[in-house]
């Protein structure tokens, strides 16, 4: 279920529209002013990766591989 940001052209208001997968028609419209015309800008990510392991981040680990050395990114999440 992607959340798609918009900005539109006539008052300049940004917003978010998400799209379900079972949704045939979404309403393409301001939420401010109801106009049609929007643009689709791009999102932003809040979320930080750390190296250093501690606080609940991501940890990284190096070691030698065929190629030379190789870095493996371990980011916290459920198991499975």
């Amino acid at each position: 279920m992607p959340i798609y940001e918009f900005k539109c052209l006539q008052c300049n208001e940004c917003f978010e529209i998400l799209v379900m997968t079972n949704d045939r028609a979404v309403e393409m419209k301001c939420s401010k002013c109801g106009a049609e015309e929007i643009e689709r800008i791009m999102s932003c990510t809040r979320h930080v990766m750390s190296g250093s392991g501690g606080g609940g981040g991501a940890s990284t680990r190096t070691r030698n591989c065929s190629g030379g050395s190789c870095t493996t990114v371990e980011i916290p999440g459920p198991d499975g």
